[in-house]
């Protein structure tokens, strides 16, 4: 494990400090060249680029492009081990109860006098992409993370890309997965071009109208050159974490919550704040331990940092916005409400991160980079839009018709001011 301490230079200093070192192993890509192939190639660019690019050792003619019928899905699900089985059916329940929990009135009335309203209610998009990691490994939580939501919007179509195994095939688990969610489509496609597929259409594929789930550097990147021509979730990047220990925190806990966070590959960030002197040096020597004996965990970057109290270490977080914040303290209750920017704050010994990514129902697709600055978890509102309904009688038409022309004329545009004073003529 690459370890560096960092000495307290104020919460912001640190925390940049902190991000520009664990961001120096991020890749440089350049998704351009995949978005021109599937806009200009359409079902025979993407049967290309998924030969070239995902884990399938099946040649591009026998690739299926096509949908999966709710009956395979079912039958996966039906195959699956009992307990396999129940626990993701436990994680089910519980995302979409908390999706559920999340949903806003259907409309909200504004009534200003005189027969003058704005009403602001909610509507579903009409087609949701969920992007669900794959290829040599299979991800079902992140299928449910994605579509669940989507369901509990009101989504009619939701569709699901993943990359094909070795076989070809998508994983049976996350076939099931899909099954648990109710998803409509499932498209074995992996990385930028299963972006692009979605968010442009193909011959075999329509288009969506918001793409979510999290993914790999080349998935962000097509995520962000596609954000406008579809709504999308967030920029999600490698998977990161903050913990702050307190005096009595276990450092055995601690280092294999920070080493399951490790798991996701080296450029994971990983961050362990105390401010005790001993407390942190025990949790480095026994991450680096746990780390020495477990293969595939080995490799990512743990910024040391002790804070002069508890209250800067919750200022260094709010200015590092952590994807996730674990805070092993006794007071993590109280602290949890000093956060402003983490992505999911775990307060507790007990909060382990694991626990979001898969069961606790909270969703693992969370801002990271920082943008937990200005983003938040998907969610169900990720799959609705806004709409402003106004009305408007003729005695308020009268009342602001006036101040309508004032403002208009100042702005130059006085065609604005005589549509709303023609109303007053009657």
């Amino acid at each position: 494990m690459k370890v560096r301490r960092f000495e307290w230079e104020g919460a912001a200093p640190t925390a940049a400090s902190i991000r520009g070192w664990t961001e120096q192993a991020a890749p440089d890509v350049d998704v351009s060249p995949i978005e021109r192939e599937i806009r200009e190639g359409g079902d025979e660019a993407l049967r290309r680029l998924t030969a070239r690019f995902d884990a399938t050792e099946r040649s591009p003619d026998s690739l299926s492009l096509g949908v999966e019928s709710a009956a395979t899905a079912e039958a996966a699900l039906a195959g699956l081990d009992t307990d396999l089985r129940e626990a993701l059916e436990v994680a089910a329940a519980n995302v979409r109860a908390v999706a559920e929990a999340q949903l806003d009135p259907a409309q909200r009335v504004a009534r200003l006098g005189d027969g003058q309203s704005v009403a602001v209610r909610e509507a579903p998009v009409g087609a949701a992409g969920i992007y669900a990691p794959g290829g040599r490994a299979a991800y079902p939580s992140s299928v449910l993370m994605g579509a669940i939501p989507a369901r509990v919007a009101g989504v009619e179509r939701v569709a699901l890309a993943t990359p094909p195994g070795p076989d070809g095939e998508v994983s049976p688990l996350v076939l099931a997965a899909a099954a648990l969610a109710g998803v409509d489509e499932i498209y074995a496609i992996g990385g930028a071009q299963a972006i692009f597929a979605l968010a442009y259409g193909t011959e075999s594929i329509d288009r969506v109208d918001v793409i979510a789930g999290p993914g790999n550097v080349w998935v962000r990147e097509a995520k962000r050159m596609v954000a406008g021509v579809v709504g999308i979730d967030s920029l999600a990047g490698p998977s990161e974490l903050m913990l702050v220990a307190g005096h009595d925190t276990d450092p055995e806990w601690a280092a294999l919550d920070l080493c399951s966070q490790a798991e996701h590959g080296p450029e994971s960030p990983l961050v362990a704040v105390a401010v005790e002197e001993r407390m942190l040096e025990s949790i480095a020597t026994a991450t680096e331990k746990a780390a020495a004996e477990r293969p595939g965990v080995e490799d990512a970057p743990l910024a040391l940092v002790q804070a002069p109290d508890l209250s800067d270490a919750i200022d260094l977080a709010n200015a590092f916005a952590p994807e996730h914040l674990q805070l092993m303290e006794e007071d993590a209750a109280l602290l949890a409400d000093k956060v402003t920017t983490a992505g999911c704050v775990f307060a507790g010994r007990y909060g382990a991160t694991a626990f979001g990514d898969y069961v606790a129902g909270s969703n693992h697709v969370l801002p990271t980079g920082g943008a937990g600055r200005f983003s938040g978890p998907l969610g169900p509102s990720t799959f609705r839009r806004k709409i402003a309904t106004v009305e408007v009688s003729a005695e308020a038409a009268a009342k602001l018709a006036p101040h309508v022309d004032t403002i208009a004329r100042a702005e130059g545009f006085p065609v604005h001011g005589e549509s709303a004073m023609i109303r007053t003529e009657k």
